[in-house]
């Protein structure tokens, strides 16, 4: 390999750790960088870094923000009543475009893997039981994705919250088995909340 070569290589194989960017993609994207004014390339470093130090988690449901709550959780209209449960702060933005959810999330930040190493100390369910022990919830709505580690981690869930007498819910199976929320149009998203059911 060319002395030449070798930074694009380095930025190459950077891109790669990226989820969805294959080699050959970030290869690409790499020489495409390669290609820009440099004063390009530093604005979009620059806007990569400061918005990653600039996120946080909000202190009520665990989702991505810049400031203490999120938008949603900030919102006077949202139900503070409904909590729909999900794996990570992508679920949220795919649960908020299909706009027919009006209550607020719990996000998880992970499932329950044992394969994994991963337990229920791993994840945020002792956060979610202090919210559903300390505000009145009517309805706990449980999108996890709809695989097996998706399916014990909404079972686990629902034997923790069901003796608080608050109704358990799962999203219908509209959304395709295995697949990834994040990944879902918003018509299949609708039609799993508008058919979910009661556990």
């Amino acid at each position: 390999m060319s002395q030449q070569a070798e930074p694009i290589q380095r930025m190459a194989e950077e891109l790669a750790k990226l989820p969805g960017i294959g080699r050959k993609t970030a290869q690409r994207l790499a020489y495409h960088l390669a290609a820009q004014p440099l004063e390009a390339v530093r604005a979009l470093a620059f806007a990569l870094a400061e918005g990653r130090e600039s996120i946080r988690l909000c202190t009520r449901c665990g989702n991505y923000t810049a400031g203490e709550l999120c938008a949603v959780c900030a919102d006077p209209r949202r139900r503070q009543d409904i909590l729909c449960v999900v794996r990570d702060p992508r679920d949220v933005a795919a649960m908020e475009r299909i706009n027919d959810y009006h209550g607020l999330y719990h996000v998880l930040h992970g499932i329950l893997s044992p394969m994994d190493g991963v337990g229920p100390q791993d994840i945020r369910i002792r956060e979610l039981m202090d919210r559903l022990k300390g505000q009145e919830v009517s309805e706990l709505i449980l999108a996890t994705n709809p695989d097996i580690e998706g399916e014990a981690t909404a079972a686990y869930i629902a034997r923790l919250a069901k003796p608080l007498g608050i109704r358990v819910t799962r999203i219908a199976h509209g959304v395709p088995v295995g697949s990834d929320l994040e990944y879902t149009d918003e018509v299949t998203l609708s039609k799993a909340m508008e058919g979910r059911r009661e556990l």
